[in-house]
């Protein structure tokens, strides 16, 4: 009769696993299949210009070749979220991401093109390529211009995309006035720089520039493919800014790239590999990006109108995620200090209604992301006041998720609405990986592709979440397993030095992992690491080397194991060996399609990954000095830990009680500090990590620890009541 439970999480785990198999097997690579190679290859830039510049009023030509062609976003983000037209150029002369030295010069100011015969000289690039090198980049200085066997460059930003290493231009014409109808088809490739956009008063240069477009459309020879795009900007703050690709394999669709994810969303490292695959030229193998392929879209208004909107949920994430912070961690402060002293004291009676407020407070905090999340069910950034819309949403939401955790059946378990919320927020959070991340696209927790150049995935300030979440809902459901099929003496007692042959030792610790509360554990962690690290989904390296230790801790005292020098070293290296194996999955099997860790394997495998291993270690490291808060995020993790492992040191009384009702308890709240500590080691946000984890985890920490405390302190004041009541009165009481 006991093993009778234990086979049906052992089912649920076998199902998880071949319903996840199928749908990361079954996910495309590509949107589609690259086109035919082009006779012609022409790159017109019109640094800054956005879907809100585009109308059939105010840019007919565009207009006209919008509907013909396929649409999309371009992410500019080259070294910096705000990238500079001289920045873009160079990022497509070197198919990686690259920076012009802004130290003496403003944003919009190029290096100086000399003319030089019917080709041009920038001498300033040699010193270009020097100055990149801190970044760790690895550009392929002159791969555009070795593209093809001839190319023009009009423009000074055209000529930083041609020059080759030594910062020559083969054919070179300043102004795009000269350009013809057979400049334009003297060679395959042919990039053009129409200047840039001023932050105001930009209807009359747009009008110029349209113009200047319809004359070079007009001389395009057969087939050619054309793309419009929009290489930087002057002036802050960064905007999703215009793509276009018009020519065969490219009629009336939407932009697509394995490289984002996201329909009508490419990158400025995308432009690169894309021309050399429409002139049929193979990709080096360490080139950033992908190349840009079509999807169907509906009309062209619409169309343009969701593009427009996008960029309006970037500026809404960009201006306001910085206060959604504050206001909510300075909400968490306020309520439970009001709540602390309103029932200060240490009287029983004070104790429990401070308990039953912290407990409120908590759960309603722990609703907070879901809710945010959940927001992005409704396109709220097409509507009047955007902002309003998102957050007002998001409050709506973690209302009904906190108030129906605290009414439903579970709301007596101390554990039980925490339980259920973290439940709901991996499920959600998960599904939302497996299908392409949209519900975390620009809210407060989740994907900002201009300022944090993630697009799919479990985002750097949702990793802490993600893992706090994940582990708290199994830690839930393991004991309630335990409650219900409470394991018999012999599979529960494991000696901590087992003796006796091999066999035995594995057989004793076979039967304590086949518990049905370890299952339960296993099924979510299982669960929560394959959407986010599984390379096919989401490929997050920091959230593998973070949660797989942390699951197997919390499996491990589940079981009721202890931990000895072998346990403990297959626990630390677990994390870092899964994340090999799915680097390895992304780079042998392309249909997982292309991932970070994939080309990371790649880069290893090839002895190249020194740079990306550099760059990664300059941005955690970077992160401590992100604001004038960020130093003071490790001190408040340090005195987190402190307090849950030696509460005696701070005179803490209701850690050491929670405890006491539950010994599971230490536990589980060890792996819930610990997992964002990890996260801060193993990704490189850093410690935005536990940052970022803070409002909701020390809410949550002091309403769970307070719940179990004060059931404990409800229990001992019934019982004194009630012994009380029927024995002889206090000696200080009246007869």
């Amino acid at each position: 009769m006991r093993k009778r439970p234990a086979a049906v999480p052992a089912a649920l785990l076998a199902c998880l696993l071949a319903v996840l198999a199928v749908l990361a097997a079954a996910r495309p690579a590509d949107a589609a299949a690259s086109p035919a190679p082009a006779r012609h290859v022409v790159v017109v830039g019109i640094s800054g210009l956005r879907w809100s510049d585009v109308s059939a009023t105010a840019t007919p030509t565009l207009w006209r070749l919008a509907g013909q062609g396929s649409v999309g976003s371009l992410v500019d983000y080259a070294v910096l979220p705000l990238t500079c037209p001289a920045d873009a150029w160079l990022t497509l002369n070197a198919g990686a991401r690259a920076q012009a030295d802004h130290t003496n010069a403003a944003c919009g100011t190029f290096p100086a093109v000399t003319s030089d015969g019917t080709g041009a000289q920038v001498a300033g690039l040699p010193a270009l390529e020097s100055y990149n090198n801190q970044f760790h980049n690895d550009p392929d200085w002159g791969l555009l211009a070795g593209t093809a066997s001839c190319s023009t460059a009009v423009g000074p930003g055209a000529a930083l995309a041609l020059a080759d290493r030594a910062g020559h231009v083969a054919s070179y014409l300043p102004s795009a006035a000269a350009v013809t109808a057979g400049v334009l088809s003297r060679c395959p490739l042919t990039v053009i720089d129409l200047g840039n956009l001023p932050h105001s008063e930009r209807a009359g240069p747009l009008r110029q520039d349209d113009a200047q477009l319809a004359r070079i459309v007009a001389g395009l020879p057969p087939g050619t493919t054309l793309v419009v795009t929009a290489p930087g900007a002057t002036i802050k703050p960064p905007h999703l800014q215009v793509a276009l690709v018009s020519g065969a394999g490219y009629a009336g669709g939407l932009l697509d790239a394995s490289s984002t994810r996201q329909p009508g969303m490419v990158v400025l490292t995308d432009l690169t590999p894309s021309v050399l695959g429409w002139l049929g030229r193979s990709v080096p193998g360490g080139t950033v990006g992908s190349q840009i392929t079509r999807a169907d879209r509906g009309g062209l208004a619409s169309t343009v109108k969701s593009l427009a909107g996008r960029d309006v949920a970037e500026q809404v994430w960009r201006s306001t995620h910085s206060t959604f912070f504050w206001v909510y961690a300075l909400a968490d402060v306020i309520v439970l200090g009001v709540i602390a002293l309103a029932s200060w004291g240490a009287a029983p009676q004070r104790r429990l209604r401070r308990a039953r407020g912290w407990r409120v407070a908590g759960v309603f905090a722990t609703a907070v992301p879901a809710g945010t999340f959940l927001a992005n069910l409704v396109p709220w950034w097409l509507f009047g006041h955007p902002a309003a819309w998102l957050y007002g949403l998001a409050v709506a939401w973690a209302l009904v998720i906190g108030a129906g955790a605290l009414a439903g059946p579970w709301r007596r378990d101390p554990l039980g609405p925490f339980g259920v919320i973290c439940l709901l927020t991996l499920v959600v959070l998960g599904i939302d990986v497996m299908t392409g991340s949209r519900l975390q696209m620009e809210t407060p927790f989740g994907l900002s592709v201009l300022e944090a150049g993630r697009f799919y995935g479990i985002g750097n300030e949702a990793l802490g979440i993600y893992g706090i979440t994940a582990l708290l809902a199994a830690a839930w459901l393991a004991l309630l397993a335990r409650r219900r099929w409470p394991s018999s003496p012999e599979s529960a007692a494991v000696p901590t030095r087992p003796a006796g042959p091999a066999a035995r030792r594995l057989t004793s610790l076979w039967t304590s992992l086949r518990q049905p509360a370890v299952l339960a554990v296993a099924v979510v962690g299982v669960f929560a690491v394959f959407a986010s690290g599984w390379p096919g989904f989401g490929g997050k390296v920091g959230g593998t080397i973070a949660m797989v230790p942390c699951f197997l801790l919390l499996a491990l005292a589940v079981a009721g194991i202890r931990l000895n020098w072998r346990l403990v070293l297959i626990v630390a290296v677990s994390g870092l060996a899964l994340f090999v194996i799915f680097a390895l999955i992304s780079y042998f099997t392309p249909a997982t399609g292309k991932s970070d860790i994939g080309s990371f394997a790649g880069s290893s495998l090839h002895g190249h990954s020194g740079g990306l291993l550099l760059r990664k270690i300059n941005s955690n490291i970077g992160s401590l000095w992100v604001n004038a808060l960020s130093p003071l995020s490790p001190i408040v993790v340090v005195v987190a830990g402190l307090m849950l492992w030696r509460p005696s040191w701070f005179g803490l009384k209701t850690v050491p009680g929670a405890y006491a009702a539950e010994p599971m308890l230490r536990a589980i709240m060890g792996v819930l500090w610990l997992m964002p500590v990890l996260g801060w080691l193993a990704d490189d946000s850093g410690v935005i990590v536990p940052a970022t984890a803070l409002p909701i985890a020390l809410p949550l920490g002091i309403a769970i620890l307070a719940a179990f405390a004060g059931r404990a302190e409800s229990a001992r004041y019934v019982n004194s009541a009630v012994a009380g009541s029927s024995g002889s009165k206090p000696a200080d009481q009246p007869a």
